[in-house]
C-alpha cells in the first residue's frame, strides 16, 4: 500500500489530534509524530499551528468559507431561502466539527490571545464566516431579492449565531438537535420572514 504525501498526512493527523485532545493541548511535535515525519518536516509546510488549524478548517471540514464566497459572487439560480438553508446546513456542520476543536483554547488565556494574534496575522478567524455571509446577503439586497430595510450583518449574525448554538448546546438538551435539514430549513425560512 502506498504512503499518502507527507503534506497530507501531517493534516490528517492535525485534524485527529485536534478532534481529540483539543487545539490547545495538540502540539506540533505530537502532529509530526502521528503523521510519520520530523516537527522540521511539519514546518517545512506550515509556518505556525495557526495556519495548520486553518488548513484542517479548509480542507479536512465542510467547506463553509467557499460556498459564502461564490454566492456572493454569484447567487445562483436558487432562491435566498434555498441558497440560506444550504449555508445554515453547511455552517452548523462546520461549527459542530470545528467547535470541540478550539473550545480548549478558552480554558488558557495566554494560549487563546497567542492564538488570535496568529490568526490575525493569517487573515483569519471566527469573524470571517459573519462577513462572507453580509457580503452574499448585501449582494441578494442590490438584486432587490432582500428588503432594503433588512441588516445583513445583523441576519448573517443571527443565521450563523444560531449554527455555533446548535453545536455547542443542543446535545444537550433532552431531544438533542434533532435532524440537520429540519434545522437548516427552519433558521432560513424564519430568518426569511424577518428580511425577504
Amino acid at each position: 500500500m502506498e504512503q499518502k504525501p507527507t503534506r497530507v498526512r501531517i493534516v490528517d493527523a492535525a485534524r485527529d489530534l485536534m478532534r481529540t485532545a483539543g487545539l490547545a493541548r495538540t502540539t506540533t511535535k505530537e502532529i509530526a509524530k502521528a503523521a510519520g515525519c520530523s516537527e522540521a518536516a511539519l514546518y517545512k509546510y506550515f509556518t505556525s499551528k495557526e495556519e495548520l488549524f486553518l488548513t484542517v478548517l479548509d480542507e479536512r471540514l465542510p467547506r463553509l468559507g467557499g460556498l459564502l464566497g461564490a454566492l456572493a459572487a454569484d447567487p445562483g439560480s436558487r432562491t435566498v431561502e434555498e441558497n440560506l438553508t444550504e449555508i445554515a446546513r453547511q455552517a452548523a456542520l462546520f461549527y459542530e466539527e470545528s467547535f470541540p476543536m478550539a473550545a480548549s483554547l478558552y480554558a488558557e488565556p495566554q494560549l487563546k490571545a497567542r492564538h488570535e494574534e496568529g490568526m490575525r496575522r493569517l487573515g483569519a478567524g471566527p469573524h470571517r464566516p459573519v462577513e462572507g455571509l453580509t457580503a452574499y446577503l448585501r449582494t441578494e439586497q442590490r438584486l432587490g431579492r432582500i428588503g432594503a430595510e433588512a441588516d445583513p450583518r445583523a441576519a448573517a449574525a443571527l443565521l450563523l449565531g444560531a449554527c455555533v448554538q446548535r453545536a455547542f448546546a443542543y446535545e444537550m438538551t433532552e431531544d438533542g438537535p434533532g435532524p440537520l435539514d429540519d434545522f437548516a430549513r427552519a433558521i432560513a425560512r424564519t430568518l426569511m420572514r424577518g428580511i425577504g
